[in-house]
């Protein structure tokens, strides 16, 4: 099973923490994460193995949004900053769109996240 994991700047370490907090059971369902460029650094240097495509604002919530559409990425964990203002917002919004679409779950936020993992352990 593919996911893909993005956050903005100020939720990255959220993100870290939360897949180090679900690390035993990505690995038991063997699970392939994907992540936008700078989030997947975040990831890698926290020893997990993660597929980074291209920084955000430069593509990559494109990248994830065609592998959604492709059928690829079967859920999206993408920590957002509601307070936050963001150039790539245009993008965001066409990866959730694509994600309502092909009803693909996304996650925005980490009680949502714990719900739709809880769905992995099943």
């Amino acid at each position: 099973m593919e996911i893909a994991i993005i956050a903005h700047d100020g939720k990255k370490p959220e993100i870290v923490k939360f897949l180090m907090d679900h690390k035993e059971q990505l690995l038991d369902k063997n699970v392939k994460l994907f992540a936008t460029g700078t989030t997947g650094g975040y990831v890698k240097e926290a020893g997990m193995k993660v597929h980074r495509f291209l920084s955000g604002p430069l593509g990559g919530d494109a990248q994830i949004a065609a592998r959604v559409a492709e059928g690829k990425i079967k859920m999206v964990i993408f920590f957002r900053d509601p307070m936050g203002k963001h150039p790539h917002e245009p993008d965001i919004s066409m990866l959730m769109r694509i994600c309502d679409v092909h009803n693909v779950p996304l996650a925005t936020n980490p009680a949502t996240a714990n719900l739709l993992f809880k769905s992995l352990y099943e």
